[in-house]
């Protein structure tokens, strides 16, 4: 077996990754145009399964997590024409169902961001 087998795989899947938030995000962006119901939620990240049949789509919002789940049931409504569409513009011999989830970093970051910016006033403050 060649050394760079693992590699490549890692690499393809990558790719994969890749193509699938390119054309989720192109498709999303078309129905947010429709849809105002769906105004003000994201895609930050896609992740394939490692068999490649399954492909988490992961969204923020600036309102937070309440925020996503009052939007979530418009993005289920809406993932057979997601996943229609990707079926044709992708190349390949299946397309992997898809499941939406919160992308829980950017809560952390802004948690993280906030947190720095009380430190830097509370330095700045005289004592």
């Amino acid at each position: 077996m060649n050394n760079n087998s693992p590699r490549l795989r890692e690499i393809k899947h990558a790719q994969r990754e890749a193509q699938l938030l390119r054309e989720i995000s192109n498709f999303f962006l078309r129905i947010t145009l429709d849809e105002p119901r769906l105004h003000g939620i994201y895609i930050s990240r896609v992740k394939l399964g490692a068999n490649r049949a399954m492909c988490t789509v992961f969204f923020y919002t600036p309102g937070g997590l309440s925020d996503y789940e009052a939007k979530r049931p418009f993005l289920v409504m809406y993932k057979p024409t997601l996943r229609t569409a990707l079926a044709k513009s992708l190349n390949g011999r299946y397309t992997p169902d898809l499941t939406f989830d919160f992308d829980a970093q950017y809560e952390k970051q802004r948690k993280v961001d906030d947190l720095l910016e009380q430190l830097h006033r509370e330095e700045e403050e005289p004592s």
